[in-house]
């Protein structure tokens, strides 16, 4: 089949990976000038490696995105280094996680001791003061349960979170560790997530980050040029305006500024990206569809990076902020979780947060925001000055964080859509788990096989004289 596939983020140069290598032409169409959509980088002249937009990283549990990276050789550049996060309280953060219990030994100093990271992260709650001694117990008990007893999600989602937290954690866990966590992340619609999305962060997650050498823009390059070696095509500075079905049954993709390429017909057609995107380019879909895509909402992303001229948080890589003290929610000081040799010897310093595309944060100047945020800085660090400010960029994204209210997974749009040969692949439908490169992978994946198994596959290739039913030497996949 020839197949196209708009959009070259980690979802859809994963589909267009295993498409080729089942011996199908891929051409994969992407707006941006660089491959790796929400993941992808940005330089400065300084640095050696590139940094992401918006900050990433990925657990030893991301399977998906492990093997995706082993089996195009890049495996090497992939490492796991083990960051300080932190909660915020009392005018300081609190490791949570990444730290050991260590002690002190004659003639060898401090020293780790070796205990699983379930028991480190256990015993580090257990000595956060931010919570009575005996909500720091029911803390672990709560998150132990959630890791490791429950299997099924499905009845999870039944009821609220912040209804769930509130049951089985009582008013002041839910109040001083949950209830932030919920509005940092949905802000307004905070009540209404669902509880499958808190089990979910909690059960994939582990204490030891991963990241790759050069950042995810490498490995999205990497990958990139994995797909272009088994034979696909990827067009990058090449937006589409629209998708049109044609009579007989295959779709025509119009990318009107790249003459080179003008409007070609394909076999099928696979969108990555928001539910917006969608209905924009298929308003032919039927009702019913679009108004599923229609009721899918989400938050957008607002990140500030500052290179600093020195160091801001006095270790801590991820420290959660409350939003009621706060003007954003994470504040990520990157450089103490990848080396600053690699940035030029910068210090850099995500403050992020996910709000609503019509927050105000979306229209305010780079200059105006970064007002709004340098007072926070300084609390963080009451040493901090706006001279030690080398360097800021700013970058925001409308599609960033799927909302996900009580029995979502009625409602997710199916990836095979009404409409013979156009597919739908997004963060919006890998519910239950969170938005992320290893559930992007897993995305990708998720559509190829479908593209393979419709009868749409099975009857272009038997027109074109191959066999489907067996691998026989006819058979390209």
């Amino acid at each position: 089949m020839q197949i196209a596939i708009i959009g070259a983020g980690i979802a859809g140069l994963t589909a267009a990976y295993d498409l080729t290598r089942a011996g199908h032409q891929v051409t994969v169409y992407e707006a941006a000038a660089q491959a790796g959509g929400l993941a992808s980088g940005f330089r400065d002249t300084r640095w050696d490696w590139p940094l992401e937009r918006f900050y990433h990283h990925i657990f030893t549990t991301d399977q998906a995105i492990i093997d995706l990276t082993r089996a195009i050789g890049f495996e090497h550049a992939l490492f796991f280094p083990r960051p300080l996060t932190a909660q915020w309280w009392g005018e300081r953060g609190y490791a949570l996680t990444g730290s050991r219990p260590a002690v002190t030994l004659p003639g060898r100093g401090r020293v780790e001791l070796p205990v699983p990271d379930l028991v480190a992260g256990g015993l580090s709650v257990l000595g956060y003061p931010g919570l009575p001694f005996v909500d720091r117990v029911r803390l672990n008990l709560v998150l132990a349960y959630l890791k490791l007893a429950v299997r099924d999600w499905r009845p999870l989602e039944q009821e609220t979170a912040a209804r769930w937290a509130r049951r089985w954690g009582g008013e002041t866990l839910y109040r001083e560790f949950f209830q932030p966590l919920l509005e940092g992340k949905f802000g307004p619609y905070a009540e209404q997530v669902n509880m499958s999305w808190l089990w979910a962060r909690f059960k994939t997650r582990s204490v030891r980050l991963g990241y790759y050498v050069g950042g995810f823009q490498a490995l999205s390059d990497h990958l990139m040029a994995a797909v272009q070696k088994l034979g696909a095509t990827v067009l990058l500075q090449t937006p589409i305006q629209a998708l049109t079905p044609l009579p007989d049954g295959r779709w025509q993709v119009a990318a009107p500024i790249a003459p080179e390429t003008g409007a070609r017909d394909f076999d099928a057609v696979i969108v990555t990206g928001s539910p917006g995107l969608l209905s924009k380019l298929a308003p032919q879909l039927p009702p019913s569809y679009l108004g599923q895509l229609k009721e899918l909402r989400s938050l957008g992303a607002v990140v500030m990076t500052i290179a600093l001229k020195q160091p801001l948080t006095g270790g801590l890589y991820w420290v959660n902020l409350p939003k009621t003290q706060f003007p954003f929610l994470a504040l990520v000081e990157h450089t103490n979780f990848i080396p600053r040799e690699h940035y030029g010897g910068d210090h850099l310093v995500y403050c992020g947060d996910y709000l609503d595309p019509s927050h105000e944060y979306f229209r305010l100047s780079q200059d105006e925001l970064l007002q709004r945020f340098l007072p926070a800085l300084q609390r963080v660090n009451p040493r901090f000055e706006p001279s030690w400010v080398r360097d800021v960029w700013l970058h925001r994204e409308p599609y960033a964080q799927p909302i996900v209210p009580v029995n979502h997974s009625r409602h997710i749009p199916p990836l095979t859509t009404p409409l013979p040969g156009l597919f739908w692949a997004s963060m919006s439908q890998v519910y239950p788990w969170d938005r992320g490169t290893n559930f992007a992978v897993e995305i990708g994946q998720r559509v190829a096989r479908e593209v393979l198994q419709s009868d749409l596959a099975r009857s272009t290739l038997t027109e074109r004289g191959y066999a489907v039913a067996g691998r026989g030497p006819e058979d390209p996949r």
